[in-house]
């Protein structure tokens, strides 16, 4: 009899993760943002760098990725932002050292 993977097991996160990423809606830039966004409103600074590198590769530019962080500080909260601040700022310059 057929099982679904569980969840946690490295099956169901690809098939996920591919789900969600590729179906129809918003462009790879916007998603990512989005994405950014939400790790940031939720403090998860551990994952901002792979979300910000793979916004900027989908075509946010520093300024924007910035800006959408100054934003946040009014709705998520200026810890959560400041949080993202040197991470952002590693992202930033790691690239331009590229």
């Amino acid at each position: 009899m057929y099982r679904p993977p569980g969840v946690g097991s490295s099956s169901f996160i690809l098939i996920s993760y591919r789900d969600l990423w590729l179906r129809p809606g918003p462009a790879p830039r916007d998603r990512s943002l989005i994405t950014l966004a939400t790790l940031i409103c939720n403090g998860h600074v551990e994952e901002i760098a792979y979300h910000l590198n793979r916004a900027m590769d989908s075509g946010l530019t520093q300024g924007q990725a910035a800006a959408a962080i100054t934003h946040l500080a009014f709705y998520a909260g200026w810890p959560n932002a400041m949080s993202a601040l040197p991470v952002a700022k590693g992202v930033f310059e790691k690239r331009r050292d590229q």
